[in-house]
């Protein structure tokens, strides 16, 4: 639907938009456990993909984006930008890297052009397509291909249709990708997170369904502890009724288990949230929550933070706005459509309602730090307003802020995040009446004056404009940090080559600061395979391998945490070394007594001075059955007897003795199991026949058995329905 911008009074901004809650106030809603509806493992995503697919999808789609309302005081006219940056300084000490062209127009619009950098590869997602690239060429390796091929073979809706608003996110810790999208003719959330980091590879799928709620423009952000995302929940897809946050159980979702999401529905004062993601090799303080961050009104963002308790979902708590005051701004476009092109009176969509995409962590032990955009009136244009926040677990401080609009053309769009050396680089569209629709960036030093960007570079000046009544440009872009260096930023936006409508281009481009770690000697650290699930008393074996670059040539020491209890982890070798630096097998043993469950086991290799990790995911299961009725529903006639054969299939290597038992049964009957107990193998299925012999005298009806089967501790039951008519 075309975005709702009709004006809103100033009696529905009292109403809805509530003075911020000072202090690290307790949400008011209560939180909701939501389980995935469906989860499985997929083929590999290369076998499911025709490689170098040209898809012609017919006919032009434009994706909905309902709007919620706007924030408090955007009504208002603004005299000055107090952080609009008035000095010059010189052209962005930048060394540019790749850039090539991504995912083209493929019949739907906007792309929300997103994409992500992990060890080796690039994965680029738009609208209803994705590709995945070689880092190092820019070479295609897979697609393009619709999102929903991520699904094909899966049980549910998210094999069904692409909905858009689509993510590719790479997870450092633990080297996996996560790709997501939403099916709105479902109110489905798609996730689907790689068990290696081979983005062609395998993927652990879910499906989590919310009801009469469209979770619309979802945002994904990684933590150590939960895959935490935002959503603007609109009821019956018409009614905004408020953000909604969820935390997702990462380390199930690394290992393939069945992942709850603990979600909190805000209302509809709270919109359009983001959530920290987390970049760089320093992890945050243990136990610290993770960040959201909104455009509280127009002179203060909102902070708020979110701790999940997966163990005991009611001990969660969001809590928040804490207010922090920023320089007073004017929403770009109001909110709405104000961005020229050349030769066209089609003007774009500024999305300047909104922080955007995405709400980049960095931990620099001596201090935390949150960078993000969002776009601002800049006198009779529009600029990027960015942001730098650091203690934000503590006293939220406002560290430095500026506007970025050096001239008359347009900016927005925008993407911010830091390097290593605190270097902060921003990328965004531009565009004028007579400027086409462009793909450029500016950036920082940590040494340069607080607030001020250095003069912008290009990574591709369009060519077109965008026209045909289409004025959505899109929903975000998207920066990310290369994990391998920490230093060079990868950068993905949209653009027009030629003038048209649903023609879009979108290009990646790279490039890293120069005083920015260039040649200092170092290795990182990876693992194969991702995920192990073991059998209890079994074992399970990791590869891990170090990778030298830059001339590195020292040795490296191993060690690894978060081993089950009960079990035993051991490196062999425990260093590896120049010049072959052999890779160093992980073994873990478990016992009959370790627990079941998921674990996420971290890798460290040291060589004194530096030090990487590795994650990998282990999941712990017990020696299992499962117990089935193969007759379900059974009549017969008061006095005779009715047979329900039973089926005890083994699971996880389980082999043992299973005693069976029979509930529910009508007075004067009796059930007689043979055999009972049940000897089960672990390598075939056992059986039982249950036979229920009835009296005349007993009472017609129709009765709910239960059929219990247990061995030790393990205990499964299924149902069965007998009616009895009269003899």
């Amino acid at each position: 639907m075309k975005r709702n911008l009709a004006c809103i009074s100033v009696l529905v901004w009292l109403l809805a938009l509530a003075a911020a809650v000072p202090g690290w106030a307790q949400s008011k809603s209560k939180p909701v456990v939501i389980r995935p509806t469906n989860h499985d493992v997929s083929r590999p995503l290369r076998d499911m993909v025709t490689p170098y697919l040209n898809l012609e999808i017919p006919g032009q789609h434009e994706i909905e984006n309902p709007q919620p309302p706007l924030i408090r005081g955007s009504e208002l006219p603004l005299a000055e930008d107090k952080a609009l940056q008035k000095e010059v300084l010189p052209l962005v000490n930048t060394v540019p890297g790749l850039n090539f062209d991504g995912v083209g127009a493929n019949g739907y619009a906007p792309p929300d052009t997103n994409g992500s950098v992990g060890s080796t590869q690039y994965v680029q997602i738009t609208n209803v397509e994705f590709a995945v690239y070689d880092k190092t060429s820019g070479n295609i390796l897979l697609g393009p291909a619709l999102i929903d091929t991520v699904w094909s073979g899966f049980s549910g809706d998210c094999a069904t249709g692409n909905g858009g608003d689509p993510e590719a996110v790479w997870d450092k810790a633990a080297q996996r990708w996560v790709m997501t999208q939403i099916n709105p003719s479902y109110n489905a959330w798609c996730m689907a997170v790689s068990t290696s980091s081979d983005a062609t590879g395998t993927y652990n799928r879910y499906e989590f369904n919310y009801g009469s709620n469209l979770p619309d423009y979802p945002k994904l952000g990684v933590w150590p502890d939960a895959y935490y995302w935002s959503s603007n929940t609109f009821q019956n897809q018409a009614n905004f009724i408020g953000a909604q946050v969820c935390a997702f159980d990462r380390t199930s979702m690394l290992s393939g288990g069945a992942a709850n999401a603990v979600c909190f529905q805000n209302n509809s004062s709270v919109a359009s949230l983001l959530p920290s993601d987390l970049d760089g090799t320093i992890a945050p303080p243990a136990g610290e929550p993770a960040f959201f961050i909104e455009l509280l009104d127009t002179s203060d963002l909102g902070l708020f933070q979110f701790h999940v308790d997966f163990t005991n979902p009611a001990n969660s708590t969001f809590t928040g706005p804490v207010s922090i005051p920023v320089a007073a701004f004017s929403l770009a476009c109001n909110g709405g459509t104000c961005i020229p092109q050349p030769g066209t009176t089609q003007q774009l969509d500024s999305l300047g309602d909104r922080v955007m995409f995405r709400l980049a962590y960095r931990n620099f032990s001596d201090h935390e730090a949150l960078v993000v955009t969002h776009s601002v009136t800049a006198g009779s244009s529009v600029g990027a307003r960015w942001y730098e926040i650091r203690s934000p677990a503590g006293t939220p401080t406002l560290f430095q802020q500026g506007t970025f609009a050096p001239d008359s053309e347009y900016r927005w769009m925008g993407s911010a995040a830091m390097d290593q050396a605190g270097d902060i680089a921003l990328g965004y569209s531009a565009s004028s009446g007579t400027v086409y629709p462009a793909v450029r960036y500016t950036g920082r030093l940590a040494s340069d004056p607080a607030g001020q960007m250095e003069s912008e570079a290009s990574i591709i000046e369009g060519t077109g404009s965008q026209n045909g009544g289409l004025s959505r440009w899109g929903d975000y872009s998207s920066i990310s940090i290369d994990p391998i260096d920490d230093c060079t930023f990868w950068y993905t936006n949209q653009y027009e080559a030629t003038t048209g409508s649903f023609n879009w281009s979108t290009r990646v481009g790279s490039f890293k600061f120069a005083n920015c770690g260039s040649t200092a000697p170092d290795f990182y650290l990876s693992a194969n395979p991702g995920s192990q699930t073991v059998v209890q008393g079994n074992s399970a074996a990791y590869t891990v391998s170090v990778t030298a670059f830059n001339g590195y040539s020292n040795t490296v020491a191993f060690t690894v945490s978060g081993c089950p209890t009960g079990a035993t982890c051991t490196l062999n070798p425990t260093s590896s070394g120049p010049p072959s630096y052999p890779s160093t097998t992980l073994t873990v043993t478990t016992t009959t007594s370790t627990p079941g469950g998921n674990y996420l086991l971290t890798v460290s290799g040291s060589d004194g001075t530096i030090t990487h990790t590795t994650s990998v995911a282990l999941a712990v299961v017990a020696p299992d059955f499962s117990i089935t009725a193969n007759t379900r529903v059974e009549t017969i006639k008061a006095g005779t007897a009715a047979k329900f054969p039973m089926t005890i299939t083994p699971l996880n290597t389980f082999h043992g003795r299973v005693a069976l038992a029979v509930t529910g049964l009508p007075a004067n009957s009796t059930g007689t199991f043979v055999p009972n107990p049940v000897t089960v193998s672990s390598s075939s299925n056992a059986t039982s026949l249950l036979t229920v012999t009835t009296k005349k005298k007993v009472a017609v009806g129709t009765y709910v058995l239960t059929i219990t089967g247990t061995s030790g501790t393990v205990k499964h039951s299924t149902t069965v329905k007998l009616t009895i008519t009269t003899h």
